[in-house]
């Protein structure tokens, strides 16, 4: 895409039969995302699905629990 700030990309998917779909190889690199890693998809209804870095996993597991307690 055109005209990107520095540090943002949007790239397009399509989803398989089985809801499957891609990471762009460009964001595999960018995530330093590997075959067999875990990584966490969160969701809203309202704001969408979103991918953290995975550094960023424990924050969002901690922040998720800490809520529901």
């Amino acid at each position: 895409m055109k005209n990107m700030p520095s540090g943002k990309n949007a790239w397009t998917v399509k989803i398989g039969e089985k809801g499957q779909f891609v990471i762009p190889k460009e964001a595999r690199d960018m995530f330093d995302i590997h075959p067999g890693d875990t990584i966490l998809v969160l969701g809203d209804v309202k704001r969408g699905i979103a991918i953290p870095p995975k550094a960023m996993m424990d924050k969002y597991i901690s922040m998720i629990f800490g809520e529901l307690s």
